[in-house]
């Protein structure tokens, strides 16, 4: 009597690459061309001028900025509502001190420092005390603006007498072959962090500590020290978007920077979902505020009614949160069915019905190694030493 040879193991099905793929990672910066050649079709001897090019990318680079610093929190998990609060702040203390005679290298360090350690407090009050990042972050943030009105006294603060340094109102004014320096300091942040995200094991540490902190303790992570890392780096970049705002504004307004803390959270969210669809990442959240203010500009040379912008930027943060939650859910799901594939091909002998860390991780973050880093698990305390 013979016996039937087992049947060869089934090989997963390959991934199949459509045109769907090409649209979540490419449709928004297809859609900031589309609206770019309408415009300039509709208003040519306006919107394609290169005046108007330079104020929408002078104009942009402080919410550009914002956009960056906000992502960082969010890739790990995290929301820090409190950047536009702090923006107020860093461009008052800024115009404060630059009014009273600090040089302006001196002055601008001093609040890059100061916002640094909000970032780190904001951190600590997250991680250590146990409180949800979005409340944290709005009760520091209510702290901020008081601080801020401490400061001014509720006035603005204006320069008198002399004119305000050179060097210092240089910092936005000035252009580099043609093109406002502001929008050159966009583009060194941008690729810096794009860097440190995709090439970095601290930008993978963020992904996995945003993708499953439960996971990422399995495996030995410092969870709570590259959290805090993430609203420190996030608190520096509003400082620098407070020096900025204080060099083109050349007053200090209390009431400055709660605006920008929507148009920031909305490129930021819209960002995670081209490029690199399913996380936040650097390039997407550029093209996102590029898409932004490409239509706010064509919308407003049009002649739309001030209520437009908010209703936009609202409707858009709806959206972006939408697309968003899909992005994520689809790259669990892909995960997911891919170890399921892995599966059926495995060995009986290798299925002991025990998850790992590293089993569990993959299933939220998906079959892409990027986002995981190579780092080895945490010994096991428990475990008994072998006798001699």
């Amino acid at each position: 009597m013979t016996t039937a040879a087992p049947a060869a193991p089934a090989r997963p099905a390959k991934r199949r690459r459509g045109g769907g793929s090409f649209v979540g990672t490419y449709g928004l910066l297809v859609l900031a061309v589309l609206l770019f050649i309408v415009f300039a079709i509709l208003m040519p001897g306006t919107f394609l001028t290169q005046t108007n090019l330079n104020a929408i990318l002078g104009a942009n680079s402080i919410p550009a900025i914002l956009a960056l610093g906000a992502m960082i929190p969010i890739a790990t998990g995290k929301f820090d509502v409190s950047i536009g609060y702090a923006l107020g702040l860093a461009h008052v203390l800024m115009m404060v001190m630059v009014v009273n005679g600090v040089q302006w290298i001196l002055a601008a360090l001093i609040v890059l420092v100061i916002l640094t350690l909000v970032g780190i407090v904001n951190g600590l009050l997250v991680e250590l005390g146990k409180i949800d990042s979005f409340v944290a972050t709005l009760g520091t943030g209510s702290v901020l603006y008081a601080i801020t009105g401490a400061v001014t006294d509720g006035a603005r603060v204006v320069p008198t007498g002399e004119r305000l340094p050179f060097g210092f109102t240089d910092l936005y004014d000035s252009k580099f072959i043609g093109i406002p320096v502001a929008a050159w300091y966009v583009t060194v942040i941008a690729v810096i962090l794009w860097i440190v995200l995709e090439r970095l094991p601290l930008g993978r540490y963020f992904y996995v500590l945003g993708s499953n902190q439960r996971a990422a303790d399995l495996i030995g992570l410092p969870t709570q020290r590259y959290s805090v890392y993430a609203f420190a780096s996030c608190s520096f970049l509003v400082g620098v978007a407070g020096v900025l705002l204080a060099s083109q504004q050349q007053i200090g307004n209390p009431s400055v920077g709660s605006e920008y803390m929507l148009p920031a959270f909305v490129a930021a969210l819209l960002g995670s979902t081209v490029i690199k669809p399913g996380r936040p990442n650097a390039g997407g959240t550029i093209v996102a505020v590029v898409t932004l203010a490409i239509g706010l500009a064509g919308i407003g040379q049009l002649g739309a009614n001030f209520w437009v912008n908010p209703l936009f930027n609202g409707v858009t943060l709806l959206i972006a949160v939408g697309l968003a939650g899909l992005s994520a859910r689809r790259k669990i799901l892909a995960g997911i069915a891919a170890n399921k594939a892995v599966d059926t091909v495995a060995p009986a002998a290798g299925a002991t019905g025990v998850r790992s860390a590293d089993s569990e991780l993959t299933d939220t973050v998906g079959p892409h190694t990027s986002a995981a880093p190579d780092i080895e698990p945490a010994a096991d305390s428990d475990a008994v030493p072998p006798t001699s």
